[in-house]
């Protein structure tokens, strides 16, 4: 750990030049009584650091000063630049493992193309945090303990111990045999086996997690994405889940399809609106998706659903029929 602590500091000093210790704790979230052993240490094996002293001090490398690179091209370094600028590092703990590795993934650049590249990846976004309406994307927040010894059990191929609660049950340790770890929209699972059976585990609901010495009972190649597509299509099709005929304005069709589980079916009427079938996990869920359309949209099917939002319509209706009361006026000026 140290050793890549090291090398993030030098190609920090590399990358940005003259940094305060402060703000090479900051950076790699040590203390700066480490940073300075560090520097230290760097020192003592030839890195030619120095320090500047006064008010806008920190500490630089000499001029002309570089570590062993690898070749990497324009194209390659910004493929992984934009890559990393998701946030699945996020749900699965590694974003400062991240950040080290950008940094060494642009100080592996030829110098003629390290601006360019950095200014490139500066126009690309992926997922950002809000929509166009400022709507929040909403992310797992996990554990770091836990998430660091779920990531070394899926790894190492371990049995793992979790403390885990379920969103309708208290809290529970079992033990699983972890296959592998998805992310999809910010949510983070764990796929695992139990005793054989299939089982999918939210990380943002793991309290606690250990890595066991037990070797886990699984195949030595996985391909997640099938597994995740069949647990997928298993989920969609139990539960209380309702079936949606909905006509609507075409330009909405994302925000319904993206709240929905499946698209059963998808047609165009002769005025030009949708008329689709989509699922949805339940009643509630279904209500809720199709009051955020407003008039865009027109459940068809079924008429438990058309009665729910028409009585959610008429008590919104009543709550604005009469006049609102006056505002509660504060205190005159000189009142007492």
């Amino acid at each position: 750990m140290r050793a890549d602590r090291l090398v993030s500091l030098v190609l920090l000093l590399r990358q940005r030049g003259r940094l305060s210790a402060e703000t090479l704790a900051r950076e790699l979230e040590v203390s700066t009584r480490t940073v300075l052993r560090d520097i230290e240490a760097l020192s003592a094996a030839g890195v030619p650091v120095y320090a500047e002293r006064g008010r806008h001090g920190g500490f630089a490398l000499l001029p002309g000063f570089r570590t062993e690179l690898t070749g990497l091209n324009h194209d390659e370094a910004l493929a992984l630049l934009t890559a990393g600028s998701g946030r699945g590092e996020q749900v699965f703990g590694l974003a400062s493992a991240l950040a080290s590795a950008m940094r060494k993934v642009v100080d592996a650049l030829p110098e003629s193309h390290r601006a360019t590249t950095s200014d490139a990846a500066q126009r690309f976004l992926v997922d950002p945090e809000t929509d166009l309406l400022s709507r929040r994307a909403p992310a797992d927040e996990v554990p770091g303990t836990a998430m660091v010894e779920v990531r070394r059990a899926v790894l190492a191929g371990h049995k793992l111990r979790i403390h885990y609660a379920p969103a309708d049950r208290p809290a529970s340790w079992r033990t699983v045999d972890p296959i592998g770890l998805v992310t999809v929209r910010d949510k983070g699972y764990l796929l695992a086996t139990t005793s054989g059976a299939d089982r999918t585990y939210r990380l943002s609901r793991i309290i606690a997690a250990e890595e066991l010495a037990e070797p886990a009972e699984r195949p030595d190649q996985v391909d997640l994405d099938r597994i995740w597509q069949e647990r997928s299509t298993r989920f969609r099709s139990g539960g209380d889940q309702v079936a949606v005929v909905v006509r609507m304005d075409p330009a909405r069709r994302e925000e319904l399809v993206g709240t929905a589980l499946a698209v059963l079916m998808e047609a165009v009427d002769d005025d030009g609106r949708l008329r689709l079938e989509v699922t949805f996990q339940d009643l509630r869920h279904a209500v809720w998706a199709l009051w955020q359309l407003g008039t865009d949209a027109e459940a068809l099917a079924p008429p438990s659903l058309r009665a729910a939002l028409r009585d959610r319509a008429a008590a919104l209706a009543a709550r604005y029929a009469a006049p609102s009361a006056s505002p509660v006026e504060g205190p005159t000026e000189g009142a007492t």
